[in-house]
């Protein structure tokens, strides 16, 4: 065998391995193989679990790593950044084919999502460049005045080795190379990945590929690991470790809440960001209704079904005001949901998780069911549900808030604009929050503003909000129960500041000042002196 074939079978070869620092590793606590949901098939290879002797030496070469690492130029972490990115790609369409066998997700989705990975790396990179994230900020001494002021200096420096849990229903974007392992290297912070169960072979392809990365850019090898075992002792076993910095996690609330305890009785408590719950509420406003209603019904039912409604953005829930325009917008909405053929789900579990949730909202109080997709009896497929209740009942009855992970959407009746204003003010926190509203609505849009930005991270504007875009201001977060801490993202540039801290230098001397705070300015980054900004260059 040539070397070019040997080293290109090297990138797509999947061996059941974990990577811890720069080794490959085979864990001895077990095996477990991936599924494939389409047709409940175990998938080859096995892969060995983890235990606490994986778990102590990728904490150990994490905190090692961590003092070097987060001293890095900027060129360099930015770099390091686009590396991943270059070997993501490089690893061809064995990584597309082996997250389709996994997840049962479509060619198109994942080579979608796969492109958004990449370009979220190296959106990081720009943000490592410009150097804003740094907040570096100059006060001059003032030592004639009364009382003299000091020379303060403040600049950000990263919280330490971060553990990431990957999400079951992004297995390239939200897990080993994700917006949360991006945003810490960017942070400059070691990252410890624990895997999911559902999508380790992919895992293991892109871990491999963050490896190289990390060998080619020179780093020390304990910046990367990547972890795979029983998730629940492997992840307490993670935050529980006085090592690691802080925590990235995307998934359920029970889960998300677990590890948030466990952050927080550790002798030394780190923060846990976790995203969790939302069921994204629709408010579709009289004219909205009156003027368009048959393209909304389109459009909603397209966003709820969309991925089988594995999107944490997906809209569970819409209000709208009874009447003939809601009944028409009901009929054409029922009508594009029975058309709509039965999707395959993640996992068996999350499959199961949505087959009782549907089963268990139809039978209650007060829940009518509108329209139901098409049925499957192959693997892992979900048919689609549409369900409506009553405002009065839907708020009286906290069980109908609960997310449905999957493609099922509650509608809220209500009698009149003060009816759905009490719904906007009942529901718990979300990810975001979506008004459909013609100008004949802006009035009322206005006035129920305020209460939806007390709610949700994001709010939408005559679209739907499954689509999260990877920018600058994007916010993908929200008040509790959707996130763990409303204050942070974790999609867009700002997710880097979740693992930042402010680090005041009082009197220090010039030469052992951070490059970031010397006088002479040799990063040439934006800096705030005197209370006035400077732009560099």
């Amino acid at each position: 065998m040539d070397a070019s074939k040997e080293s290109t079978m090297s990138l797509t070869e999947v061996r059941g391995e974990m990577v811890i620092g720069a080794g490959k590793v085979v864990g001895r606590h077990g095996q477990a193989r991936a599924v494939d949901p389409a047709l409940l098939t175990e998938i080859e290879p096995p892969f060995g679990q983890c235990g606490p002797d994986d778990v102590e030496r990728a904490c150990a070469l994490a905190e090692a790593a961590f003092d070097s690492y987060r001293e890095t130029t900027l060129a360099q972490r930015a770099a390091f950044l686009e590396r991943i990115a270059d070997e993501i790609m490089a690893i061809g369409p064995a990584l597309i084919e082996r997250a389709m066998q996994e997840t049962g997700l479509p060619r198109a989705r994942l080579e979608g999502e796969r492109g958004r990975t990449c370009n979220q790396l190296r959106l990081f990179a720009q943000v490592v460049r410009a150097g804003r994230w740094l907040a570096a900020t100059l006060d001059s001494a003032l030592p004639d005045r009364t009382p003299p002021r000091a020379d303060l200096r403040l600049r950000k420096i990263p919280l330490g080795p971060v553990a990431v849990f990957g999400a079951s229903n992004f297995p390239l974007a939200f897990s080993v190379a994700g917006g949360d392992t991006a945003s810490a290297f960017a942070a400059g912070c070691p990252v410890v990945v624990k895997a999911h169960a559902a999508h380790p072979g992919t895992s293991e392809l892109v871990a491999k590929a963050v490896q190289r990365a990390v060998a080619a850019c020179g780093l020390h090898e304990g910046v990367f690991s990547m972890l795979i075992g029983a998730g629940r002792t492997i992840g307490q076993m993670l935050v529980s470790d006085p090592r690691i910095g802080a925590v990235g996690f995307t998934g359920s609330r029970a889960g998300g809440m677990a590890l948030v305890r466990t952050a927080a009785e550790r002798p030394v408590p780190i923060p846990v960001y976790a995203e969790m719950s939302s069921i994204n509420p629709v408010f579709m406003l009289p004219g909205a209704l009156a003027r368009s209603g048959p393209a909304l019904a389109q459009g909603y039912v397209d966003s709820l079904t969309l991925g089988a409604g594995q999107f944490c953005t997906n809209p569970g829930l819409l209000i709208a005001i009874a009447g003939p325009d809601l009944d028409a917008f009901l009929a054409q909405a029922a009508a594009a949901l029975n058309a709509k053929p039965a999707a395959t789900m993640l996992t068996p579990g999350i499959h199961q998780a949505y087959a009782a949730g549907v089963e268990q909202l139809a039978q209650a109080a007060g829940v009518v069911t509108l329209a139901e997709g098409q049925s499957s009896s192959g693997g892992c497929a979900a048919r689609a549900a549409l369900y409506q209740v009553e405002a009065e009942i839907f708020l009286s009855d906290p069980t109908l808030e609960a997310e449905l992970f999957g493609p099922a959407s509650l509608i809220v009746r209500c009698r009149d604009l003060d009816d759905m204003r009490r719904v906007a003010q009942h529901v718990e926190g979300q990810l975001t929050a979506t008004m459909h509203a013609a100008p004949s609505d802006h009035a009322y849009a206005a006035a129920l503003l305020p209460v939806l930005e007390r709610k949700a991270g994001r709010l939408v504007f005559n679209g739907f909000p499954t689509g999260v875009e990877v920018s600058h201001a994007m916010v993908h977060g929200g008040p509790f129960p959707s996130t763990s801490d409303s204050r942070s993202t974790s999609v867009g540039a700002n997710a880097i500041e979740r693992f930042l801290r402010p680090v005041c230098y009082q009197d220090v001397p010039e030469d052992l000042l951070p490059l970031a705070l010397q006088a002479g300015n040799p990063l040439g980054i934006p800096r705030l002196i005197d209370g006035e900004l400077h732009i560099a260059g």
